[in-house]
């Protein structure tokens, strides 16, 4: 799938947002996620955006006033409103409201869930870790996400662990982040990082499990 078609995908999960892209309007978030994923915010000019979607530059300035407003009006929404809610529901859903038999099968649905995500959607979450430290605006929706779909539905889990004796007595959140962290920087190691580099995925994805595994198990 390409990028354009995997922005529509996104797009269709919302008929009302649908109808208020126009192909053009496509064709200008495609080009502005593939250079601001490739250069950065910075380093990208509008130009390059309006040659790499085919179109005049002022098609851009007819309807966003400056790069910034490109970034926050069609980008931001693109990824708050679609990507944001698809990622935080169905991260919930196919997570978290699953019942485990042991903390191990809890990390290993986690770590191969968050892989296929970033996988797919490669391009629009380079843009995230890129930018959401200089632009409250990326930031924002997903801490707001975070909190509504998963953040006490992660914290149950590690609780229901803890309980049954499988997992240290340390705070929740605490594990939480060891635990997002660990697998997160094994991920954008791998498709960001060092992206060249001949990785045997799935070896790096079960030492990460493992290391996660025998750090938080009560011994």
């Amino acid at each position: 799938m390409t990028q354009y078609e995997s922005l529509k995908e996104l797009i269709m999960l919302d008929a009302n947002e649908e109808a208020k892209f126009s192909e053009k309007q496509l064709k200008i978030i495609e080009a502005a996620i593939e250079i601001f994923s490739e250069k950065g915010f910075a380093a990208t000019s509008t130009n390059e955006i309006a040659k790499k979607a085919g179109v005049a530059e002022g098609t851009i300035f007819r309807h966003y006033k400056t790069k910034k407003e490109l970034l926050v009006s069609i980008v931001s929404p693109l990824m708050a409103k679609l990507l944001g809610p698809h990622f935080a529901k169905d991260f919930a859903n196919e997570v978290f409201e699953l019942k485990y038999e042991t903390f191990e099968e809890f990390i290993r649905n986690l770590a191969s869930n968050r892989y296929e995500f970033i996988k797919k959607h490669i391009a629009v979450v380079k843009i995230l870790i890129q930018e959401i430290s200089y632009h409250k605006e990326l930031k924002e929706p997903y801490v707001r996400l975070f909190k509504e779909h998963v953040y006490e539905k992660f914290k149950n889990i590690i609780l229901h662990f803890q309980k049954k004796g499988e997992i240290v007595d340390e705070s929740p959140d605490t594990i939480m982040r060891l635990i997002i962290t660990t697998i997160m920087g094994t991920l954008v190691s791998l498709f960001l990082v060092l992206p060249d580099n001949e990785w045997d995925t799935e070896s790096e994805l079960e030492s990460t499990i493992q290391f996660l595994i025998n750090g938080l198990s009560v011994k």
